[in-house]
């Protein structure tokens, strides 16, 4: 085959790409100024999902599902960034997991703001120093951040998205393994790594760190010390990886959570997930009266979590995930056969129940 005839094939591509991805734009800054006008909110997780399964449907390849989404996540991105400048807090500081969950969901054109905990992102939102924010909430091996759960009870924000990253540790260290005398890292994170470490390091000290990409941080400037993070936060700090793949589980699967102030509109044909948090009355069969208002309506329970509730001694929260929107009118039934049901009812936020 003629090689220049190809080349020349793909520049001409380019420019009609280049075209028709300036005027799409275009069209998203005017769809942005009619959003505006009318106090609507131009990051809308519903809508980029009606966009990503069109995507998917006339998809012939050979690009995969996943590279379309990947593609269209930074045009849309740069579109959002025109419409009108977004900004998102994440627990920082820069590269740790929450802030690879924050790109995979925003994309590269949006500002970000690292922040030190969990409560600083709700805080941050909350005042409008944000506009949106994303936490971690639970993990498939680890199980749930505690700190997540407390703060959606407490505050007044919603969860607008979910986002799923796996999770790949590497041990990274400027020293090999026999000569490693403290491991640093997240304590979830610690805790998907527990055998291996008991294996492979025995007796080495295990130190806890606000973030996997402070622990790698820290390696960077103490030989000695090795961190459990990516290989992105040991790429920037320029820290080799002396081990990958160091989970005790090879399918570790984190979730993260999207936090604003605006609910999602309703994606519909069960394509949502709702969260709800209740407490119950002290009495025999409380738990299976509340939960009998999904079952009985057909309502898919995909997660039931307790917690103390911090009010009284050994008085409790249940945290409920389940498949459907609030206005979906059995789930909207199901609500207001709880609110008679439950002391405290609290809807968390409705949402694409987004896989990974």
């Amino acid at each position: 085959m003629d090689l220049d005839k190809l080349r020349k094939e793909i520049d001409a591509i380019d420019r009609e790409l280049l075209e028709r991805l300036n005027k799409r734009v275009q069209l998203a800054q005017q769809v942005g100024h009619v959003k505006l006008e009318k106090g609507l909110e131009v990051y809308v997780p519903s809508r980029e999902e009606e966009v990503f399964g069109k995507l998917r449907a006339c998809n012939g390849g050979p690009l995969s599902d996943d590279s379309i989404r990947s593609i269209y996540r930074e045009i849309i991105s740069a579109a959002i960034a025109l419409e009108k400048p977004t900004s998102v807090a994440y627990l920082g500081p820069e590269a740790t997991y929450t802030h690879q969950a924050a790109l995979k969901n925003f994309g590269s054109s949006i500002h970000y703001l690292s922040l030190n905990s969990v409560p600083d992102v709700f805080t941050a939102v909350r005042r409008g120093d944000a506009h949106y924010g994303v936490v971690p909430v639970e993990n498939s091996t680890q199980g749930t951040v505690i700190s997540t759960l407390d703060m959606l009870v407490e505050s007044e924000l919603t969860i607008v998205a979910q986002i799923y990253l796996q999770i790949e540790h590497c041990l990274v260290s400027h020293s090999p393994l026999e000569k490693i005398r403290s491991v640093h890292s997240k304590d979830n994170a610690l805790g998907q790594c527990r055998q291996w470490l008991a294996r492979m390091l025995p007796g080495v000290e295990l130190v806890e760190s606000a973030s996997t990409a402070a622990s790698v941080e820290y390696a960077a400037n103490h030989p000695e010390a090795a961190a459990i993070g990516s290989r992105i936060a040991a790429d920037m700090y320029k820290v080799p990886v002396v081990q990958e793949n160091v989970m005790d589980k090879t399918d570790n699967v984190t979730r993260f959570l999207v936090i604003g102030k605006t609910p999602t509109p309703r994606l519909g044909d069960d394509r949502d997930k709702t969260s709800l948090v209740f407490s119950l009355h002290d009495e025999p069969g409380s738990l299976l009266k509340a939960l009998l208002s999904f079952s009985t309506r057909g309502i898919n329970l995909c997660k039931i979590e307790s917690r103390p509730s911090r009010r009284r001694a050994w008085d409790y929260y249940f945290y409920v995930d389940i498949i459907g929107h609030r206005e979906d009118p059995k789930v909207a039934e199901a609500l207001g056969e709880l609110e008679h049901l439950c002391p405290i009812l609290k809807w968390l936020g409705s949402y694409p129940n987004t896989s990974l």
